[in-house]
């Protein structure tokens, strides 16, 4: 039997378990699809109310996307069941795309990686919209050298679903030498959705998924949170979990959260813009795609989640991406970064659904496994960084000197 033969059973298979996990301990890694979306979806077909047009959401209205389709099709399958036989469908068409004809050992590494970061992570990677954006991320991801256009649009739809994606764009636009077609494309999605919400009256509620997140306190997960969480564990006064009703999450407040909640947002607007600067400059001296993508988006990728307030377990299937495109471009350099995400991905699992209320009274084991995924997210990112500041230049040629061969565009297996 071929390799390529292999990684598609073993798609099946995958898909099919991380399914299964979305339905058992009473729904708990799918209780997002299975309760709010499946609302969502409710309200705006019944014409009760448009969520990001007639009130505010938490998400850019192209979220509706999804949640309406599968919403669509209430009566033939449960909607839980629906969105994951969705989800799977939009990996099967990236995975095609990702594996090819099965020749291409960075190809064939990167599907493998896929497929062992969604077994990792579990339900929960699968039944949130973060799901969704993957697959149209990692084809966009694919297709930035040979068509631009379309990966922008990809990337842009993705990035109105779900914002992350914007640290591909962002990547994307300094690393490829035809940024203006992906600035086109990305601008050109952004005036569709726009004119969806003004025309439809909801201007008032535009950006309003960016005022809800600036808003947010420390969420239990996010990485500047562990300190506090030990705090709590330590039984230090003034230190706690505790619950918002209003955004369904537990956050973690103690001495001086307040402005530690406060300077997050700067911080991470500071920092992405850093990395990006570093990406610009590499990209000025002539660094190639194949090098500086990868390394560029898993940096700001990361960055986003490191330097966020807010932590949610799905966070962690924004990483897939930018390692599966270091894999296909540049495969040996990524492989052992690839590892540790895997890691990461299933100590997220452990954390969420399976010992999230051992977390939140504060068992020390428990919370030990939250502050190790946690220093191994920074890890990843410092390797990342470390991997972006030495990019390579592209020799130039000199004047006095015989001309120097130019640096390769990166190895592409």
């Amino acid at each position: 039997m071929s390799r390529r033969a292999w990684v598609w059973i073993a798609f099946a298979l995958v898909h099919a378990v991380v399914i299964w996990l979305g339905f058992t301990r009473d729904h708990a890694a799918s209780w997002d699809v299975d309760q709010l979306y499946r609302w969502w979806a409710w309200r705006t077909w019944s014409g009760q109310a448009i969520p990001g047009i007639t009130e505010g959401w938490v998400y850019p209205i192209l979220a509706h996307l999804p949640i309406l389709l599968v919403g669509a099709v209430g009566s033939v399958l449960d909607y839980t069941l629906a969105w994951g036989v969705l989800v799977t469908a939009m990996d099967a068409v990236a995975f095609a795309v990702l594996v090819g004809r099965g020749r291409s050992r960075g190809r064939l590494t990167a599907a493998w990686f896929w497929l062992a970061a969604i077994f990792a992570l579990g339900g929960v990677g699968m039944f949130r919209l973060d799901g969704v954006t993957v697959p149209l991320a990692i084809l966009g991801s694919l297709w930035l050298v040979g068509r631009p256009w379309l990966a922008s649009v990809l990337l842009a739809v993705a990035t109105w679903i779900k914002v992350w994606p914007a640290a591909l764009l962002a990547a994307a636009v300094i690393a490829v030498r035809r940024r203006l077609v992906v600035v086109a494309g990305a601008a050109i999605v952004s005036v569709v959705a726009v004119a969806i919400v003004v025309t439809l009256g909801g201007s008032e509620h535009l950006f309003g998924f960016i005022g809800d997140q600036t808003t947010r306190g420390l969420q239990i997960e996010a990485p500047i949170s562990t300190v506090y969480m030990l705090m709590a564990a330590a039984g230090v006064p003034g230190a706690a979990v505790q619950y918002d009703e209003d955004l369904i999450t537990f956050q973690v407040t103690g001495p001086g959260v307040e402005g530690v909640v406060a300077a997050m947002t700067p911080v991470l607007v500071i920092g992405m813009l850093a990395i990006a600067a570093v990406g610009a400059i590499k990209a000025w001296r002539g660094a190639g795609f194949a090098s500086l993508f990868p390394a560029l988006a898993g940096a700001l990728v990361l960055g986003f989640i490191v330097l966020n307030k807010v932590g949610s377990p799905q966070y962690m299937t924004w990483i897939i991406v930018p390692l599966a495109a270091g894999l296909v471009l540049v495969r040996r350099a990524w492989l052992r970064p690839a590892v540790l995400a895997v890691l990461i991905l299933a100590l997220t699992q452990l954390i969420f659904p399976f010992f999230y209320d051992a977390i939140l009274t504060l068992v020390p084991a428990a919370v030990g496994l939250l502050v190790l995924r946690n220093v191994l997210l920074v890890a990843l990112l410092v390797w990342t960084l470390v991997r972006l500041v030495r990019v390579p230049a592209r020799t130039r040629r000199t004047v006095t000197g015989p001309a120097a061969p130019a640096a390769p565009e990166g190895v592409t297996e």
